[in-house]
């Protein structure tokens, strides 16, 4: 039996809040002053767009975000309901970082980390993902996908995976130019492991992505870092490494959007970098680990679609499109002596990929679920990207630099002073905020820190970015 409720709303077309983001508003204060109760029906998107007298796709995008939020739950055919389970509602703390700041509330208890710009896994279609898997599970022919499959992967999953990136992002790629791995860290390591040996050297950014150094370090190579400005890597610093090691096999590079920096590399230094590549008979390869989400005109081309570059590998993933826990990661590279290798050392690690999931995966492609989540995430993350930035302009823009970013999932702070991050860090955990430590970004020092948004409630951001800015402006 439905529970009569009326929503007390009127809508103010002059806020600068969209209206969707008043309606879901209102429905949560409702919820949390105990007017709407655990189990309670919502009204639906029909009746309460005829109520408000406004179009009913703005109801929809107010109830999800109260299912993204999970302060509703949708039951199939019987309609969306405030959740069973409501996120918790701590007793508020109180912090004062100076006498002149404002009282700032946090939950007491909650620990908020700021992780490298994991997707938000609320939204992920785990739903779709996981009837496509029991269907996939379920065929007549399951049998055949029981036994050993390809190193590589799946073939029609591969094929499908050369199609978007030649279609998406411009490459000139086969399927059989194409291996699929158990993420984009598993592709770093065999390709390391297969191309590297004791005594190269690996061009890598600083500050840069450690885990990848890592693999490489692994194969005996020894590691190169060069300096990163707002154009990217400094590529006149690479032409000088050049010059003084004979061994230098491969330059490793996250040119789209800069791990941890969020720079992308300019047009010059890309046409630069694929000439001295070639010059020297060096393999680039190219991270490009978030390429789906941008909020501008179009993504950058990779490095990897130009055609005049001889010997690359690119890699790439998929765990942020569909769902942040799903392993599937996938390289590609023309050089076919290079990618047999590879092959035989997934053998002997893994001997093949998950076929069944493989096959999910392809399904949810093929059923355009993919490009409809993509396309739901982006705009849900580009909301997120506003607002932060306007909660960064509000709270620091006194104490650090930082740029609207046309994609990704973070934010790159530097601090206007040289901060002890020993001792930032140390305060921030008394105040339930974890952040990465500078030290993970580089071996040398590095003043600033990546400040991720996907995954963090909006109400968290404000709270903690204003208690970071306090905490800065102590240790300045």
């Amino acid at each position: 039996m439905l529970r009569p409720w009326k929503l007390e709303f009127e809508i103010d077309k002059k806020l600068d809040k969209a209206v969707y983001l008043q309606i879901a508003d209102t429905i949560i204060a409702d919820i949390r002053s105990g007017r709407l109760k655990p189990g309670d029906t919502l009204p639906g998107s029909r009746n309460l767009a005829a109520m408000l007298k406004i179009n009913r796709n703005t109801v929809v995008e107010a109830y999800e975000v109260l299912l993204n939020e999970e302060w509703a739950i949708s039951k199939e055919r019987k309609g969306i309901f405030v959740s069973e389970s409501l996120p918790a509602l701590h007793e508020k703390k109180v912090y004062r970082t100076s006498d002149t700041s404002d009282e700032l509330m946090m939950s007491q208890g909650m620990m908020i980390t700021f992780d490298d710009g994991h997707p938000d896994s609320k939204i992920a279609p785990v739903t779709e993902l996981a009837r496509a898997y029991r269907q996939i599970f379920g065929i007549k022919a399951k049998w055949q996908m029981m036994g050993y499959g390809d190193e590589h992967g799946d073939i029609e999953f591969r094929k499908t995976i050369s199609q978007m990136l030649n279609h998406q992002r411009g490459m000139q790629i086969h399927e059989h130019e194409i291996s699929i791995t158990r993420g984009s860290q598993m592709a770093m390591f065999l390709t390391a492991q297969s191309l590297l040996t004791s005594g190269d050297f690996v061009i890598v950014e600083d500050p840069g992505y450690q885990p990848a150094w890592q693999a490489f370090e692994y194969s005996g190579a020894k590691l190169l870092p060069v300096s990163v400005d707002e154009n990217g890597i400094c590529v006149d610093n690479i032409e000088e490494l050049l010059a003084q090691h004979k061994n230098i096999k491969a330059i490793y590079i996250t040119p789209h959007r800069q791990y941890p920096t969020m720079v992308t590399l300019s047009l010059s230094r890309r046409l630069r970098l694929i000439e001295l590549a070639n010059k020297h008979t060096i393999t680039i390869i190219e991270d490009d680990y978030d390429n789906e989400f941008h909020f501008g005109y179009r993504p950058i081309l990779p490095i990897s679609s130009f055609p005049e570059l001889n010997n690359y590998v690119y890699v790439g993933t998929l765990s942020k499109v569909v769902a942040p826990a799903l392993r599937i990661g996938y390289l590609a590279t023309k050089n076919q002596n290079l990618l047999q290798r590879i092959g035989s050392l997934r053998k002997i690690i893994d001997v093949h990929g998950d076929v069944i999931m493989e096959q999910a995966v392809l399904q949810l492609i093929k059923e355009g679920a993919v490009k409809k989540h993509i396309r739901k995430a982006t705009t849900h993350y580009k909301h997120k990207r506003d607002f932060v930035y306007g909660i960064l302009n509000k709270y620091m823009k006194d104490v650090a630099h930082f740029t609207l970013p046309e994609g990704g999932l973070a934010f790159w702070i530097v601090p206007k002073t040289i901060l002890d991050w020993d001792k930032a860090t140390s305060l921030l955990l008394e105040k339930n905020i974890k952040i990465i430590h500078p030290k993970q970004y580089s071996r040398n020092h590095v003043n600033g820190f990546r400040l991720s948004y996907g995954s963090i409630s909006e109400e968290q951001l404000e709270q903690s970015i204003q208690i970071i800015a306090e905490v800065f402006k102590q240790l300045s």
